[in-house]
């Protein structure tokens, strides 16, 4: 069984115990919280490996929630909201939640999600054990450890969400070519709908934001994806 912690918070009764009895079963610890402030102190108090937020709830909003959790952590987040808007999407990534999904949806949707973003974690920390202490990956002037999940620009420490380090390995794992926004998706969410190519655009948005200091950009390939580039001297 799974084992991993997770946190909920939504104000909505019903819809916190469904997603709570369905993880439950799936083997996770599962702990929910009536709004995002109580979650907010109990993540501090003792973090968990899973944050399943939404958006509109009395106090603080999952916005605010999500912000202040980006502050000290890369949990996995997971946003939950009931107004089907193109703003809540993109407010949502842009402030660093790996996925989003409107009501009303299904529980079991959701775990399938759960599952596949703990899968791929599982998966790269397996991968790094096997491959050993020497697996550093360079392009221009960042380092990308996949022992140590960590990523440096300049020899500082950056710190990215699962979604933005496994985007940034792909990339640097395949920077000698374009890489589409489809196979983004299968690489680093494991899914595919033409309304979460938006996700492989934020979070590129964000990585762009992380990575100013460095000489490495991501352009974007027209009508198709994107790449990495070392950036001239004189540019």
């Amino acid at each position: 069984m799974p084992g991993e912690k997770i946190y909920i918070a939504d104000d909505d009764e019903n819809i916190r115990e469904a997603i709570k009895t369905f993880l439950k079963s799936e083997g996770y610890e599962v702990t929910a919280f009536e709004n995002g402030d109580l979650l907010l102190a109990g993540f501090h108090d003792a973090p968990c490996d899973l944050v399943i937020l939404d958006v509109m709830m009395p106090g603080s909003n999952g916005f605010t929630i999500c912000s202040e959790i980006r502050k000290t952590s890369t949990v996995p987040i997971i946003m939950l909201t009931a107004r089907d808007s193109d703003l809540d999407y993109a407010t949502g990534l842009s402030l660093g939640s790996d996925d989003y999904f409107t009501k009303p949806f299904s529980a079991m949707s959701l775990v399938m999600r759960v599952k596949s973003i703990f899968r791929r974690i599982e998966y790269e920390r397996q991968s790094n054990i096997e491959k050993g202490a020497d697996e550093d990956i360079n392009f221009g002037d960042v380092i990308l450890s996949e022992k140590s999940v960590s990523v440096t620009v300049q020899g500082e420490a950056i710190a990215l969400t699962p979604n933005e380090y496994a985007l940034l390995l792909h990339l640097m794992k395949n920077h000698d070519r374009a890489v589409s926004r489809d196979e983004l998706l299968e690489q680093v969410w494991g899914f595919h709908t033409e309304v979460e190519t938006r996700a492989a655009d934020d979070t590129v948005r964000r990585l762009r934001k992380k990575l100013e200091k460095s000489n490495v950009e991501i352009t974007a390939v027209w009508g198709f994806g994107f790449r990495l580039k070392v950036r001239e001297a004189n540019e």
